[in-house]
């Protein structure tokens, strides 16, 4: 591959454009001289092997003569799948271990091999049973391969999925975000040393990862849910309780909040640093002090299952949610600071799509609601879950491709600017779609009908600058205010002339009437305002280093300045921003200091 390497290296000094095409051209004549039977060259081979060399070879590699900006250009060409780093940060997926849940809905997966509401067949619960369900184990085997496919990541937003995150014990929450770090923090031979560990751990008390063997440990107990014979619950008690192969490892499965907050401050300088931490729950298990837990966590971002605001749909569902425990969670979520991710679902048993457009403009445009992110995506009818049984007798039907998309068009032009609608599908596999929805590029449907519509798409995911070059000088600030049941909020975003974001940030202003009068359970007093997220888009850039996208040009520095500028009109003295433990320094540089659960600086000393 050496001189596949160097032929590239060439293109790229030369000052020539090297795209996909002339890349493939590359490959191709380079594929034909092989002997029958080798290994084709890809940019899937090529990187691991260039990343490989700089580490082992450093002869060779010298010998290549690549400098930083060389570099540069050749992890861009060889970059793998370049969008999952286009939003600014390296996102990583991980999933808590099966277990029983509070919550029975009708259209819920009863996959035992997984945690409520997820199926083993979607990648990332995949790629959580092949590490044990381990958070080391996944954190320590994605990075590995976002690296080889040459993603910058020094940023990392974790996303913590695994149904209701509130129904696990309070010292496997502890020791599973505590190990998230850890993972983060841990570099090379010590990161392989401890993965081999904890493999061999799980081994030794006789579970497997092995596809065979993970089917035959729930085949019998799944029969008989599928049959309705047992509950879900039931059957993961038996499977994952203290009497199980699991059981033996949950006392393993403990740590202290010390351990944790060491990990963190490690974290705050370490080469990969957590820059967004979500975990996700239901809107009835939302209160003051669990989410003063969450914020020692380190967790930035609520994921919330709302799926639908009309109480009868609630229970027809068999949903125990109300929504008055939706407009309670909003309201403290809120002004705790954190990023509100609501999922909402769409043909759901009793919905119908004029009531699914009318459901979905509420939700998101008054003021007891109006999330940061959505997920708005179809309901599905999956093997196991109860709603089998209304489809069989028709009281449940799928909308047809037509009506569905008509729905979600109707939906995605009424979410306002400040709002990102993160996704239309769950990463359910075809096969496992009984009715419903099978396309992978719904999304692409929905948006390529708006377009020839002429209509114009707000929504913040669609605006997105991505992979493309960005001109600081072209950008305009705009500021968009609105109301909520509680707080006045205003979304600064940097646009483009086209309406592209290049970033944005969200100020909070809590009531100060509302702050007085739950002043016992709130972490904040009635004069300070609250910096909920600050995010700038383009490729992930490493920290320190400067490159096309628009991170490190000083856009998010001159958004919490006008942030400052506007509390402080408002009347608030002092400005609180919800910071990740790998962004700390960076407010530390700003002025901002340590307090408590959030970082707090003087708004005179800022703005």
């Amino acid at each position: 591959m050496d001189e596949i390497v160097r032929e590239i290296l060439d293109w790229l000094r030369s000052s020539k454009r090297l795209d996909e095409e002339r890349l493939a051209a590359i490959f191709r004549r380079h594929n034909k001289a092989l002997e029958r039977g080798r290994r084709q060259y890809s940019k899937k081979r090529l990187l691991p092997y260039y990343l490989k060399i700089k580490e082992t070879d450093p002869e060779l590699w010298v010998s290549w003569g690549i400098d930083e900006e060389l570099e540069r250009k050749l992890l861009k060409v060889l970059r793998v799948k370049p969008r999952r780093t286009a939003s600014g940060v390296a996102t990583i997926t991980v999933i808590t271990k099966p277990a029983q849940c509070s919550s029975n809905c009708l259209y819920c997966p009863n996959d035992l091999r997984m945690p409520k509401s997820y199926l083993s067949d979607e990648p990332a619960c995949q790629r959580a049973e092949r590490n044990y369900f381990d958070p080391y184990l996944q954190v320590s085997a994605r990075l590995r391969t976002l690296i080889q496919m040459g993603h910058v990541t020094d940023k990392i937003e974790l996303i913590v999925l695994g149904g209701t995150w509130s129904d696990y014990p309070e010292e496997y929450q502890l020791w599973f975000i505590t190990e998230l770090f850890r993972a983060l923090n841990d570099a090379g031979d010590s990161m392989a040393i401890h993965a081999r560990e904890r493999r061999q751990l799980y081994k030794n008390h006789g579970i497997s990862n092995k596809e065979e063997d993970l089917r035959g440990y729930v085949a019998l107990k799944q029969d008989e849910i599928n049959s309705g014979k047992l509950s879900y619950n039931q059957a993961a008690a038996e499977l994952y309780g203290s009497t199980s192969k699991w059981g033996g490892v949950a006392p393993l499965q403990t740590a202290s909040l010390e351990e944790l907050f060491k990990q963190q401050d490690f974290n705050e300088t370490a080469q990969h640093r957590v820059v967004g931490l979500a975990i996700e729950t239901r809107p009835e298990l939302v209160s003051a002090e669990n989410l003063t837990t969450l914020r020692q966590l380190g967790c930035t971002k609520i994921q919330m299952g709302v799926q639908t605001l009309n109480p009868d749909i609630h229970k027809a569902n068999d949903r125990a949610t109300t929504v008055e425990s939706i407009e309670q969670a909003f309201k403290l979520i809120r002004v705790f600071g954190f990023k509100i991710h609501a999922h909402f679902m769409v043909n759901l048993l009793g919905a119908t799509p004029e009531e699914d457009k009318e459901d979905y403009r509420r939700f998101v445009s008054e003021q007891a609601f109006q999330p940061d992110e959505v997920k708005l995506y179809p309901c599905s009818l999956v093997e196991g879950a109860r709603l089998s049984a209304h489809y069989a007798d028709k009281s449940w039907q799928p909308y047809s491709e037509e009506e569905l998309v008509d729905v979600l068009v109707a939906d995605t032009l009424v979410t306002p600017p400040f709002t990102r609608i993160s996704r239309m599908i769950r990463d359910f596999s075809a096969p496992d779609v009984i009715a419903g929805n099978k396309k992978t590029n719904l999304r692409q449907l929905v948006e390529r009908k708006i377009e020839q519509s002429g209509e114009a798409i707000q929504e913040i995911r669609y605006r997105e600058i991505s992979t493309s070059e960005v001109k600081p000088e072209l950008l305009v600030l705009e500021i968009l205010e609105y109301e909520t049941a509680n707080t006045r909020e205003f979304f600064l975003q940097w646009v483009d002339p086209d309406n592209r974001i290049a970033g944005f940030l969200r100020l909070s202003l809590p009531d100060q009437g509302y702050v007085k009068e739950h002043q016992e359970a709130l972490p904040i007093a009635p004069d300070e305002a609250m910096i909920r997220e600050v995010h700038v888009y383009g490729q992930v850039t490493e920290l320190q280093m400067a490159g096309e996208s628009a991170q490190h040009t000083g856009l998010g520095k001159k958004l919490v300045a006008k942030a400052c500028e506007i509390a402080r009109e408002q009347g608030y003295e002092r400005m609180n921003v919800i910071s990740s433990v790998g962004t700390r320094e960076y407010y530390r540089n700003l002025g901002f200091k340590d307090n408590k659960l959030y970082q707090q600086a003087t708004i005179l000393e800022i703005g």
